[in-house]
Formats: C-alpha cells, sequence, structure tokens
C-alpha cells in the first residue's frame, strides 16, 4: 500500500481500476448472486462458468476488500455482510432470476446447497434464503408469455362473442337451405 501525504494508506492504481471496474458492473446489472466456491475443483469451476456463460451471467472472483469499496461506489449497502471468506459474484445485465437460478440449478445437482450466501436483485440485497425465492420465479421470457396469454385471452372472448351471432345466421341459413 502506498499512503498519500496525509499518511493515510491509499489502494494501488491496478486495484482502484478494478473497484472501478466492478462497480460499473454492479451499477448496471440487473441481480447479482454471491457465491463461496470453496470446495469445488477447476473442473466444476469451469463448468459452473460455462452454465452461467450460456445465461450470459458474468462469473467474478472477488477480493473482499474491494468488493465492498465497490459495492459502495455503486450505491449498494448491507453487501459486507456477505463477503466474508472466498467469494465469487454471478452478476447478470438482462435477467433478474438468472443467477439464481442457474446457482442453484447447479448446487442442487452438485449438492452444495450452502453454495450461496446471499444476493442482489435492482439495488436491494437479499439474503439466501431469498435467492432461493428469486430462483423459483419463471425466466423473463415466461414471465412475458404468461403475460401475453393473460392478456390475449379478454381480446379472443371478445371476438368469440362478436363472431356468435353471425356464425348463428349462417347456421340457420344452412339449415332453411337444407330443408328447402
Amino acid at each position: 500500500m502506498i499512503a498519500d501525504k496525509h499518511g493515510a494508506a491509499r489502494i494501488p492504481e491496478a486495484k482502484q481500476q478494478n473497484v472501478a471496474v466492478l462497480a460499473e458492473k454492479l451499477s448496471r446489472m440487473k441481480s447479482a448472486v454471491l457465491t463461496d466456491y470453496r470446495g469445488l475443483s477447476v473442473s466444476q469451476l469451469e463448468t459452473l462458468r460455462g452454465a452461467l456463460r450460456q445465461e450470459g451471467i458474468d462469473y467474478v472472483v472477488l477480493k473482499n476488500t474491494l468488493a465492498r469499496r465497490a459495492s459502495e461506489q455503486a450505491g449498494i449497502s448491507g453487501l459486507s455482510a456477505h463477503l466474508v471468506g472466498p467469494t465469487a459474484l454471478a452478476i447478470s445485465y438482462d435477467d433478474l432470476s438468472a443467477p439464481a437460478r442457474v446457482l442453484m440449478e447447479y448446487a442442487r445437482l452438485n449438492r452444495r446447497l450452502e453454495m450461496v450466501r446471499g444476493g442482489v436483485a435492482e439495488g436491494t440485497v437479499l439474503t439466501a434464503a431469498e435467492v432461493r425465492q428469486l430462483a423459483d420465479l419463471p425466466s423473463r421470457e415466461v414471465l412475458m408469455a404468461q403475460l401475453l396469454a393473460v392478456l390475449e385471452a379478454p381480446v379472443a372472448q371478445l371476438v368469440g362473442l362478436l363472431e356468435a351471432p353471425v356464425r348463428d345466421l349462417v347456421g340457420l341459413l344452412d339449415a332453411k337451405q337444407a330443408a328447402a
């Protein structure tokens, strides 16, 4: 560490850049999940990274002190309680539930249920239990499809109601023509 002119410890330039990059990622994320990666082999970690990458999720191994500073710069308070021991962060910029869903599925398949420590969803710090609940949410695409189905149902009913008199008239005319 380098001291400034007042004798206070100053972060080296390279670490400041790392903090700035992480703070930028945290400021534009939708959600992130903090994990403990201890006990994972290199191949297991690569498998996990591959699964996260397929969903468009960054997986970053963190130094806790730098992560604390980055979270403060990004305006996220309360994350420090989860920054204990070896920590990695799965960051999603698009889908709110994707990191939680992928990590919980991985933890379930590999019997590592204590892997998830906590997380952040749209600026709100989450406990591990809340991350598990977030993992149960359907993906954005599924939610959009469900919303579309709900919005489409009344329109389909209205079209059916408007077509009924015409359909009945055509049936009546067909019956009259068949009787003649």
